[in-house]
């Protein structure tokens, strides 16, 4: 039996988020009939549809049940001519699959097993955007801008945009790799780097930081163990997603939790 819904409302794959099912995956569940599988033929921002498939296991429904009367004999459960009650499979399987959907709750808190750390930050800023429309009182965007490095303009554009940023009072900016979750050949990117204006900096390195021979103390600096923690921190913030994404024990989540309080416990200097 297959079931289909398809909705064309942009952004289309917003049905994920409905139906508490991730677009990208597929995901099987057993039910008292057999095999249900939810899947998406087709998840672009236009139009976007999700498919249940029942496998019913016909031998399963029949297995251990001996019938009586005149249809007493081995095979009689197999040949009868009574037709399958497909709108009840349906039904129980629907109620199965979508319970959370159907009641209006989510049972896993990072999106139905999905922690979208793969997902590029467009995708999350434009959900944070809608958030925002939303509620908001609750709820407020902050100022972005993407930049392309291997583009001179957009690299200016970056550059004249933080200046005028700082140069206004502002603290800074941080600068994210667009794909979010980003490996190099030598691992992981760093996920975020803090870029302060001169007048922020003056207030942690002292207001004569700018002078020569300080900024040339300061460019000696090695931020390798900075960087080193900042990353192992980053990625056990991930194990603690995914952990809590597929369900795990609330001590096997408080695990990398700790690590990353143990991890803020070393000695470094916190103005790096």
């Amino acid at each position: 039996m297959l079931l289909t819904i398809t909705s064309t409302a942009v952004p289309a794959t917003d049905l994920g988020f409905l139906l508490h099912k991730h677009p990208g995956k597929v995901q099987d569940f057993d039910v008292p009939v057999g095999r249900a599988h939810v899947f998406y033929p087709e998840a672009t921002e236009g139009r976007c549809t999700a498919a249940l498939f029942v496998e019913v296991d016909a031998v399963g429904l029949v297995r251990g049940r001996r019938p009586a009367g005149p249809e007493a004999f081995s095979l009689a459960q197999y040949v009868n001519d009574r037709p399958y009650a497909a709108s009840s499979m349906l039904a129980v399987a629907l109620s199965r699959v979508f319970r959370s959907a159907m009641a209006g709750r989510c049972d896993a808190l990072a999106g139905e097993g999905a922690t979208y750390h793969d997902r590029d930050h467009g995708w999350h800023l434009a959900l944070a955007d809608r958030l925002a429309a939303a509620a908001p009182d609750l709820i407020r965007t902050t100022r972005r801008l993407v930049v392309d490095t291997t583009d001179p303009d957009s690299t200016a554009a970056g550059i004249s945009w933080w200046e005028e940023l700082t140069g206004s009072g502002g603290e800074g900016m941080v600068v994210k790799p667009y794909a979010n979750l980003h490996r190099t050949p030598r691992g992981l990117a760093q996920p975020g780097i803090k870029v302060r204006g001169r007048e922020y900096l003056r207030i942690i390195y002292g207001p004569d930081y700018t002078e020569p021979a300080n900024l040339d103390r300061l460019r000696r600096r090695n931020l390798g163990r900075k960087r080193s923690l900042a990353l192992r921190e980053y990625a056990l913030g991930l194990e603690a997603l995914e952990r809590v994404a597929r369900g795990e024990p609330l001590w096997r989540i408080h695990e990398p939790v700790f690590a990353v309080l143990a991890l803020e416990s070393e000695p470094v200097d916190p103005r790096l």
